[in-house]
């Protein structure tokens, strides 16, 4: 199973650029457990980024495991039902959550 940093640090090539253009929004992913921790990944109107860190302001931040965030991120766990049944909890603009799960590719 990859880990979550190597998925999150090579998001940027995983995203269709055409669908983040006009999306400006930082979003923070603080993971648990084994291979966890925190990012913020910055999208910048077609411009991805990714920190290790915390941002000061994230409009949106998802918590979960790493053995969830995982999944979420190959496509092998459904979001709705992740977010529904509490394996995944995302806090600030939803709506934007929602825009997220499109820009995979």
């Amino acid at each position: 199973m990859e880990k979550f940093a190597d998925l999150i640090n090579n998001l940027p090539e995983s995203l269709d650029f055409e669908k983040t253009k006009g999306i400006n929004a930082v979003v923070q992913f603080s993971i648990s457990g084994e291979g966890g921790g925190e990012w913020a990944v910055r999208l910048d109107d077609g411009h991805i980024t990714v920190e290790r860190g915390k941002s000061t302001q994230p409009q949106l931040t998802i918590k979960a495991s790493a053995e969830d965030a995982v999944k979420l991120v190959e496509g092998k766990l459904n979001p709705m039902n992740a977010f529904l049944t509490g394996k995944i909890k995302a806090v600030g603009d939803i709506g934007l959550g929602m825009k997220l799960l499109n820009l995979l590719k």
